[in-house]
């Protein structure tokens, strides 16, 4: 069963600094945190002489706390003029702060001033998994940096991960250069320090990655010695007299680099093309998108509004855990691109999954008991609750999630265009017949064999027609037809809030609400239907009884998408299998590929939001960085699992 996140609470010592209860310890050195930070971690890991004119630089570290590791990384990195071209910093905690406690613990440090306003204002909510903040180079002028040492957008790449640190360490996906081995004293919480624990740190320790750490204990040491570090003894910080640094002395196989040509060529402008192109010029790729309609968004995309919001289950099944993590990515990019003055058109109006029946009420009021989640998340509302926080009566109560809501994808998919820049080469009215493999690249060629464009990487980001240009074997897509119904705004001209239940119900935007969305089964036909509207307005009914009275199905008006949908009705984000090189079951990673072919698909009815993650996922895997989300997750969303799965079957 899933373990509730339980955050931490503020407390202090005598002393006054930052205590926990629960460890009964404290949070840092009395002499400082700061200067702790910079001697123990920074100091004891060799930086920042050590990212010196790197293209990227990789720190794992085992407590958060209050950040101010971060905080002292993000400082030095900052006024380093050799600094690496993008830092990932990477961090578990299993009790995190909410962002008003740590606006307390972070007010003493004034020098960080700027630097902690800007990670309390990207801080997620306080629910488990992999949190991404993203902190870019553009605003470096607020601090007096010259222009010249600008060196990308999005330089600063912090991965909170709310979990414990045994299950974190299992689940993440990293080569780590810098480790910082922070957590309370090993007699208070002997997980963080044991030979597991080390062992599994050395898992994601690059070839000659460090590690440091304020504990000099004997322990300690042992663990790391045994997880195949050489040790040293150093002096420690203020009255501390030794701490412990190391350096990893197993030889493995050099990690994965990043690619050394950045271009690729993106399939589809739709959510999913959009995103994709928006994360790789991000990453300063350059891109040739090609879509074979004279715009983006004209198809599934297209529609006038869509929903934005997470699900909850009693046992927190691989479809919720990836719908949380979508969403909480959603929130924190989606004011990324508000701030860089690329705003989608949205609102976090709040959005009601109503109950279909009582045993479902119990199963998500359960959910939210066992789970923990804050209210500001998740909370359970009764139906004169619910009713009152939509603005008309409602059918029944439900979840209530305050940040959920409702974009416009036509504006978010221009958005997230024109945020590429000149890194973009959009080019429209081109209908890719062909993918071949040319002298290192893929050649896209129409239906006349004219070239189109080539490059070394391609991503097929164009919903179920995908496999018609990449057959696969194992892997298969049906194309769901959607139909949405478009109701006058002035029939619900008092609903302030997306409801859900069977169906969805969004309010007015541009004078105009939608209800939807049917899902047709083998139907192709574009045109919107009577039939379509009517069981839209019997959906209707189940969510705001005596609604569709005065709506005539023959009159009203819609849009019709066709959605892509895998046999397990999760995405496919990765690199394609090569099928023919695949004769037993090997570890996921293991899977053959084939060589620059990778998928952004299958989204299904959640294109607005698993979109954003999926390319973030996907241009982590082409960069060779630090995964967004879990491992579980990622192997979910592997267009390969189809093929092991296959294997598995024929030989049980």
């Amino acid at each position: 069963m899933p373990v509730p996140l339980s955050s931490a609470r503020l407390a202090f010592a005598t002393d006054g600094t930052p205590y926990s209860e629960a460890y009964g310890d404290v949070y840092h050195s009395a002499a400082g945190g700061l200067g702790q930070a910079r001697h123990v971690f920074l100091g004891g890991n060799g930086l920042p002489a050590r990212w010196a004119g790197r293209e990227r630089f990789v720190v794992l570290e085992t407590g958060f706390g209050l950040g101010l590791s971060f905080l002292a990384t993000w400082q030095a990195w900052r006024d380093d003029l050799q600094h690496c071209a993008r830092l990932h910093f990477v961090s578990i905690e299993a009790h995190p702060f909410s962002s008003q406690d740590l606006a307390v613990l972070h007010a003493p440090y004034t020098e960080l001033a700027p630097l902690s306003a800007r990670l309390r204002a990207s801080w997620p909510l306080l629910v488990p998994g992999c949190h991404r903040m993203e902190f870019g180079m553009e605003f470096g002028m607020e601090f007096g940096m010259e222009s010249g040492m600008e060196s990308g957008r999005g330089a600063v790449v912090l991965t909170v991960v709310f979990a414990d640190v045994g299950d974190a360490l299992r689940e993440l996906r990293m080569a780590a250069d810098a480790i910082y081995l922070d957590g309370f004293t090993p007699a208070g919480n002997p997980a963080m320090w044991s030979r597991e624990t080390m062992r599994a740190i050395a898992r994601l320790a690059a070839p000659g990655a460090t590690a440091a750490t304020w504990s000099a204990s004997a322990a300690v040491r042992g663990a790391l010695e045994a997880a195949g570090f050489a040790v040293e003894k150093r002096g420690g910080y203020a009255t501390k007299r030794e701490m412990t640094c190391a350096r990893l002395a197993l030889l493995r196989p050099q990690a994965r680099k990043a690619a050394p040509h950045r271009r690729a060529l993106v399939i589809g402008a739709g959510l999913a093309g959009g995103a994709v192109c928006e994360r790789l010029a991000a990453r300063d790729w350059d891109i040739t998108l090609l879509e074979r309609r004279a715009a983006p968004a004209l198809e599934t995309s297209g529609n006038h509004a869509g929903v934005v919001h997470p699900l909850v289950s009693p046992d927190d099944n691989l479809h919720s855990r990836l719908t949380r993590a979508a969403f909480t990515w959603w929130l924190g990019h989606g004011r990324l691109l508000e701030q860089a003055g690329f705003a989608p058109e949205w609102a976090r109006c709040g959005a009601l999954q109503l109950a279909r029946d009582e045993d479902e009420s119990l199963a998500q009021r359960a959910a939210i008991r066992e789970l923990g989640y804050p209210p500001e998340y998740a909370r359970w509302l009764d139906r004169a609750q619910a009713s009152s926080a939509a603005g008309v009566a409602l059918a029944a109560g439900g979840v209530w999630f305050a940040h959920a809501g409702w974009v416009r994808p036509p504006r978010l998919v221009n958005a997230l265009l024109a945020k590429c820049g000149e890194r973009l080469d959009a080019r429209f009215n081109c209908e890719v017949a062909t993918l071949e493999p040319h002298d290192g690249a893929w050649l896209a060629r129409d239906r006349r064999g004219a070239e189109l464009a080539r490059a070394p990487v391609v991503v097929l980001a164009n919903a179920a027609d995908a496999l018609a240009l990449v057959p696969q074997r194992h892997l298969s897509l049906r194309r769901v037809r959607g139909q949405a119904t478009h109701i006058p705004g002035e029939h619900f001209a008092q609903l302030r809030a997306v409801v859900l239940r069977g169906g969805y119900l969004i309010p007015p935007v541009a004078g105009m609400a939608v209800a939807g969305a049917s899902f047709d089964l083998e139907d192709e036909d574009p045109a919107p239907r009577a039939a379509s509207h009517a069981g839209n307005l019997e959906r209707l009914e189940r969510i705001v009884p005596g609604s569709s009275a005065g709506l005539d199905p023959e009159k009203l008006e819609g849009r019709v998408g066709f959605r892509a949908v895998a046999r397990d009705r999760l995405p496919v984000i990765g690199a394609l299998a090569d099928d023919t090189a695949l004769v037993k079951p090997l570890p996921l990673g293991a899977i053959p590929r084939i060589e620059g072919l990778y998928a952004a698909t299958a989204y299904g009815s959640r294109g607005i939001l698993w979109a954003g993650l999926g390319a973030e996922l996907l241009a982590s895997i082409l960069e060779g960085e630090p995964l967004p989300l879990e491992g579980a997750l990622a192997d979910a969303v592997d267009p390969a699992r189809f093929a092991l799965r296959a294997l598995r079957r024929r030989n049980s």
